[in-house]
């Protein structure tokens, strides 16, 4: 039985460059260095390094991915849009595994999951191009039994379950949150689907979803670059290892290697 697997989002690293240096990225002292954020979470105990590619470029840059592609050992989870300009540059730079998401230039971050009930077809053909060039496929979705039937459809191998709901949810709403997703990792799971998670984890809630079955991956990034302010990321990262490996049972069937 393999153990639950940490993908770390490295994103607002990118962020931080990019307050200061959106203008000189190529100057030496451009900083902080995104790779070398990419390292300190390998060092800590992370299995993915994830970073999304937004059509604004807030933060990942085009050379960004290019370059973590060709210097980590580490897989690469590209998060993107359904866009052509983005799909383009995935199917050129060929990241172990993509996940679809929404993107709205007016949010701050990815909020909610991704429609594929409603664009299946946009979905399923994307899909079947980055499976093409050997690339796997998640889509990031809200645990709905009408999406979760659609992101099955599609032919993709993983759906990453949006926990930012749950996260943001207090008192009794958050126990529902939790009912949700405990459905909606069954539902996958019976699909055919690999589970993974992602958006708003802490150290503090993450033992709440210990409640939630199937569960192969979690991705995680802004707690983890806010802890890494107090404590370094690598020590961050591994902090987080140490209570994911808590997890009661890490799934076999479906799994992704």
């Amino acid at each position: 039985m393999s153990r639950l697997q940490l993908g770390v989002n490295i994103d607002h690293v990118a962020t931080l460059r990019e307050v200061r240096y959106r203008d000189l990225r190529h100057l030496p002292n451009a900083e902080p260095d995104v790779l070398q954020a990419c390292r300190e979470a390998e060092t800590g105990g992370a299995d993915q390094i994830t970073i999304h590619l937004r059509q604004d470029r807030r933060h990942i840059q085009d050379a960004d991915v290019r370059r973590l592609r060709d210097a980590l050992d580490t897989r690469i989870n590209l998060e993107m849009g359904l866009t052509e300009e983005i799909i383009a540059i995935a199917l050129e730079v060929r990241p172990y595994s993509v996940c679809l998401v929404p993107e709205h230039r007016q949010e701050v971050t990815t909020e909610g999951g991704l429609d594929v009930a409603g664009q299946e077809s946009l979905v399923t053909a994307t899909t079947r191009r980055c499976q093409a060039v050997g690339i796997k496929v998640s889509l990031f979705i809200d645990p709905d039994a009408r999406q979760i039937a659609a992101a099955a459809r599609t032919g993709a191998e993983m759906v990453e379950l949006h926990t930012g709901s749950f996260a943001n949810a207090h008192g009794p709403a958050r126990a529902q949150e939790i009912e949700k997703l405990v459905a909606g990792a069954h539902a996958a799971h019976a699909a055919g689907l690999v589970v993974n998670a992602g958006h708003g984890i802490t150290t503090r809630n993450l033992g709440e979803l210990f409640a939630v079955p199937h569960l192969h991956e979690l991705n995680i990034g802004h707690h983890l670059v806010c802890r890494a302010l107090s404590i370094g990321l690598t020590a961050a990262v591994a902090e987080m290892r140490d209570l994911m490996n808590r997890y009661p049972s890490a799934p076999e069937p479906h799994e992704v290697a």
